[in-house]
């Protein structure tokens, strides 16, 4: 009998060591200018996403999200998205997730920005391993400063994914709003730190 409570123990143990190992997360990164003062940022510009997903609308999903939960911190004011649209349409941007210095100068001139981000979503899917799935989401974000075009402020984040408990035990992982808001939490904390 002794011996099979060592087993059941060293069971017990294992899964529980299992299940640490899978809640730990990618270290995500982020950079910031140490001579800039991010405090006299107070109006921004986000500029469309790149998609680079397989989900066609997950860059204007992500983008409004990331609008929404910057506006409410109440750091910052974020320029309505038809303002930057005119704004792009009037300097002549061809690729506003990735526009020049030039263009930056430019374009924050007109829309009377302290700063414009830019960002991309990398990853905006339903991930299948075996019979489990999860969702997840990778994204990355720049911000530009506007006097000079300059990159200040990088930052990324992945969320989501199969875990090893969703893997032992069965389970579809979070909602994809749920894992896309803890991501844009995250990079958004980044920025206020």
């Amino acid at each position: 009998m002794l011996m099979r409570e060592k087993n059941i123990f060293k069971i017990i143990l294992l899964l529980f060591i299992v299940f640490l190992m899978s809640c730990a997360t990618a270290k995500d990164t982020s950079y910031h200018d140490p001579n800039m003062d991010f405090a006299a940022i107070k109006t921004v510009a986000v500029m469309p996403f790149e998609n680079f997903s397989r989900d066609n609308l997950a860059a204007d999903r992500v983008r409004d999200v990331f609008i929404n939960m910057l506006l409410s911190t109440g750091e910052v004011y974020v320029i309505p998205t038809g303002e930057v649209s005119r704004g792009v349409v009037l300097v002549g941007i061809t690729n506003p997730s990735a526009p020049s210095a030039e263009e930056i100068v430019k374009f924050t001139g007109i829309v009377k920005a302290d700063a414009v981000i830019t960002g991309a979503v990398k990853e905006y899917e339903t991930v299948r391993s075996g019979t489990t799935s999860a969702n997840v989401i990778s994204m990355s974000l720049i911000m530009l400063e506007a006097r000079t075009g300059k990159i200040v402020w990088t930052a990324s984040s992945t969320k989501g994914g199969i875990n090893t408990l969703d893997r032992l035990f069965g389970g579809g992982g979070e909602p994809m709003n749920d894992i896309t808001e803890k991501a844009v939490n995250e990079l958004i904390n980044t920025f206020f730190k």
